[in-house]
């Protein structure tokens, strides 16, 4: 399975003490970089996070945001800490007796003091792990999402490669009598240019200098053989992005010098068709893990 860089997926889990969230996305890097954005309180998760996530992805810049809504208190759960409320109660009097002219405590004062409701503290410790069982089930999407990316990339891919099959297939049979042709020309045009002067040795010693230089048959080979190494890579699935760049490198070398050593019109049209489809996979490739 071939693997986009490009990715996203959120999930958002209710728990008793609150709502969970969690969102995954990515864009295409060399390297595999993390950028977390975590909530205060559950900044411990980031090392679990990052183990988790390297563990499955190899490649892209991902940013990770955790975030937690914690739940609002029912009516049925309020109880007014009763101790605090008579010491607090006690307090107050005190204060009023000694100082006539001090506001007394109010009821929304009353009520907003610390611990007024007990201990409503949030353990968050305890919430560890279902942060990283919603972090598994989100990892699941993403690295779905990556994949349906990457099936369309491959696709693609395949789809240059079959075009730069058909122009080689189409140019190959041209080249041997066009090759033929322009030899005999420069043959011609030697002779008329050393008349008797050129020896028939020399004439032919130089023409197959000339023929030497514009063979291109190597180069269509070696273009055949990287094409098969890219099918053979893309087939072969996981993180290939790297050797596909290294493939594109080869194939857009053989094109240049295609294109270099082309003697014919069809050769150096064959030879710009090849780079742009080189360069319109290489294009693509850059987003693959």
């Amino acid at each position: 399975m071939i693997f986009s860089m490009t990715g996203y997926a959120v999930k958002t889990l209710d728990i008793d003490s609150g709502s969970l969230q969690l969102e995954l996305k990515s864009v295409n890097s060399r390297y595999l970089d993390f950028h977390f954005r975590v909530v205060e309180d559950l900044r411990s998760m980031e090392i679990p996070l990052r183990e988790l996530l390297s563990s499955r992805l190899s490649r892209g810049k991902v940013e990770c945001r955790l975030g937690f809504n914690s739940a609002s208190a029912r009516a049925d759960q309020l109880q007014l800490n009763q101790e605090l409320f008579a010491t607090l109660k006690s307090l107050n009097d005190s204060v009023i007796a000694k100082m006539p002219e001090a506001k007394p405590l109010s009821v929304s004062d009353v009520l907003r003091w610390p611990g007024m409701f007990g201990d409503q503290s949030i353990d968050y410790a305890a919430i560890n792990p279902q942060v990283l069982a919603l972090a598994r089930e989100v990892l699941d999407e993403f690295t779905a999402s990556r994949a349906r990316e990457g099936k369309k990339l491959a696709e693609m891919i395949v789809d240059r490669v079959n075009s730069i099959r058909e122009i080689v297939r189409n140019v190959a049979p041209r080249i041997p009598e066009a090759q033929a042709l322009f030899t005999d020309k420069l043959r011609q045009r030697l002779q008329d240019a050393l008349g008797s002067n050129g020896s028939e040795d020399r004439i032919l010693q130089e023409v197959a200098v000339f023929a030497t230089r514009i063979d291109v048959a190597e180069e269509l080979t070696r273009l055949n053989a990287h094409l098969d190494e890219v099918e053979r890579v893309l087939k072969q699935g996981g993180a290939c992005g790297k050797r596909l760049d290294f493939l594109m490198q080869e194939l857009n070398r053989e094109a240049n010098t295609l294109g270099s050593k082309s003697a014919i019109t069809e050769v150096s049209q064959a030879a710009m068709d090849l780079k742009l489809l080189i360069e319109q996979m290489r294009e693509q490739i850059q987003n693959l893990e």
